[in-house]
C-alpha cells in the first residue's frame, strides 16, 4: 500500500475525531452560556442528536451531497457502504466519516435556536429533517459538483455550508419558538438570562478551538506537501485577532472586558476563516479574523434590538461571521492560491469582482435555502405534533426536570428548591 495513501488516511481520521470533539466543546459553550436548570438537557440532547444525525447521514444524506444526480442534488450512494473506493486520494471509509463530522456540526449550530424553550421531540424530528432535506442539498451545491461548485464557489472548510446553513436554520427556530420568558420586556428593554458557568463556557471555546485545526486543516485532505500546517496557521491567527478585536470593542464600548463577548471574538474569527482559510496570506487572516471580532459583537447587540433571543449567540457567531468569513475570499484570495484551490483571486489581487459576486451569490442562495427550507419543516413539525416550545411552567422548572426526570445539578437544585429558589 501507497505510504502516501496510508499517512493521509491516518491523518483525515485524526481530523475526523478532532471535528468529534468539538461537539464537547459545543456542550460546554451551550450549558455554560444557559441556565443551570437545562444543563443536563443540553449535554444530553447533543449525543442522542448527534447519534440521530450519523444514521440519517449514512441512509441519505452522503447520497444527497455526493452521489451522481444533477446541479441541486444527488440520487446515488444511499446507504453508504463502498469502504474499500477510493474518494478525494482517501479510502471510502475515511472520507465517508470525516464528512459525517460536518453535518453533525452544521445541527448542533442549528440547535442554538432552540436553547432553553424547544421540547426535546422537537429536537428529535427536527435532526432527521435538517439531516436530510437542509445540510445536504447546501452541500451538494458546493462540495458536491453542485452549481455553486460549477461557478467556481470558494468555501475551503465550510463557512457557508456549515456555519451559515446551521445559523439559518437557528434562526427560523428562535422566530417560530419566540423568546425565552424574561428575556425581552413590554417596553423593548433586555434582560440579561446570564449563563451559568463562565468556566464552562471558556472551555468550550477552548475545545472547539483545538477541534477547528481538525475542521480545517484536514480539510486539505492530504499531508502531501504539508499545506495543512499553512491552513492550521490562517486559523490561529484569525481566532487569536477576533478575541483581541471583541475584546477591544466591547471594553471601549462598556468599560469592561465583558468574557462572553471576547470568547463569541475568538470563534467569529474561527468561523469567518474556514472558508478562506487555504486561500489567503497570514496578513489577510488577522484582518479577517479582527473585522469578524468587531462584527460579532455588533450583531449580538442588533440581534437584541430586533428581539430575537439567541442564546448561545449562534446568528451572531455562525451567521454573520459565517456570510463575512465567505465574502473575505473575494476580497483576499491570492491568485496562486486561488488557482491551487480552485476559483479567481479577490478584488484587491486583481481579479475583480467576479469572485466577489460568485460569493456573495453562494451565501444568498445558500443562506434563503436553509431559513425558508428550515421555516417550512418547523411548521409542518409544529401542525403535526402540537406546539414545539415547553409549556410556562415546564420552562420555569427547567428542561432538566421536565423533559428527563432529573436535574443536571441534582444536589445544587434540590438545595434551591428546599430554599424555595
Amino acid at each position: 500500500m501507497d505510504s502516501i495513501f496510508l499517512m493521509n488516511n491516518v491523518w483525515i481520521i485524526i481530523c475526523a475525531i478532532l471535528v468529534l470533539f468539538m461537539q464537547g466543546g459545543f456542550i460546554l459553550l451551550e450549558a455554560g452560556s444557559t441556565r443551570m436548570k437545562n444543563a443536563g438537557h443540553i449535554a444530553g440532547k447533543t449525543i442522542f442528536t448527534v447519534s440521530l444525525a450519523s444514521l440519517v447521514f449514512w441512509a441519505v444524506g452522503w447520497g444527497f451531497i455526493y452521489g451522481e444526480g444533477n446541479a441541486f442534488i444527488g440520487l446515488s450512494d444511499f446507504f453508504y457502504g463502498n469502504y474499500s473506493a477510493e474518494g478525494d486520494g482517501l479510502a471510502g471509509s475515511v472520507d465517508f466519516i470525516f464528512q459525517l463530522m460536518f453535518a453533525a456540526i452544521a445541527l448542533t449550530i442549528a440547535f442554538g435556536g432552540f436553547a432553553e424553550r424547544a421540547k426535546l421531540g422537537a429536537y428529535v424530528v427536527f435532526a432527521i429533517l435538517f439531516s436530510a432535506f437542509v445540510y445536504p442539498v447546501v452541500a451538494h451545491w458546493i462540495w458536491g459538483d453542485g452549481w455553486l461548485a460549477g461557478m467556481g464557489k470558494q468555501d475551503f472548510a465550510g463557512s457557508t455550508v456549515v456555519h451559515l446553513t446551521g445559523a439559518m436554520a437557528a434562526l427560523a427556530a428562535t422566530i417560530i419558538l419566540k423568546p425565552r420568558m424574561g428575556k425581552f420586556n413590554k417596553d423593548g428593554s433586555v434582560n440579561d438570562l446570564a449563563g451559568h458557568n463562565q468556566v464552562y463556557t471558556a472551555l468550550g471555546v477552548l475545545i472547539l478551538w483545538v477541534g477547528w485545526f481538525g475542521f480545517n486543516a484536514g480539510s486539505t485532505l492530504e499531508v502531501n506537501g504539508a499545506f495543512f500546517g499553512y491552513v492550521a496557521l490562517n486559523t490561529q491567527l484569525a481566532a487569536a485577532a477576533g478575541a483581541v478585536a471583541a475584546m477591544l470593542i466591547v471594553y471601549l464600548a462598556s468599560g469592561k472586558a465583558d468574557v462572553p463577548t471576547t470568547l463569541n471574538g475568538a470563534l467569529a474569527g474561527l468561523v469567518a476563516i474556514t472558508a478562506s482559510c487555504a486561500f489567503v496570506a497570514p496578513w489577510a487572516a488577522v484582518v479577517i479574523g479582527t473585522i469578524a471580532g468587531f462584527i460579532v459583537y455588533a450583531a449580538m447587540k442588533m440581534f437584541d434590538r430586533a428581539k430575537i433571543d439567541d442564546p448561545i449567540f449562534a446568528l451572531s457567531v455562525h451567521g454573520i461571521a459565517g456570510i463575512w468569513g465567505t465574502l473575505s475570499t473575494g476580497f483576499f484570495a491570492t491568485p496562486e492560491l486561488a488557482a491551487m484551490n480552485g476559483g479567481l483571486p479577490g478584488l484587491f489581487y486583481g481579479g475583480g469582482l467576479t469572485q466577489l459576486g460568485v460569493q456573495t451569490t453562494g451565501v444568498v442562495a445558500s443562506g434563503i435555502y436553509a431559513f425558508l427550507i428550515s421555516v417550512i419543516l418547523l411548521l409542518g413539525m409544529k401542525a403535526v405534533m402540537g406546539s414545539l416550545r415547553v409549556s410556562e411552567e415546564e420552562e420555569i422548572i427547567g428542561l432538566d426536570m421536565s423533559e428527563h426526570g432529573s436535574y443536571g445539578y441534582p444536589e445544587s437544585m434540590s438545595s434551591k428548591e428546599e430554599k424555595g429558589a
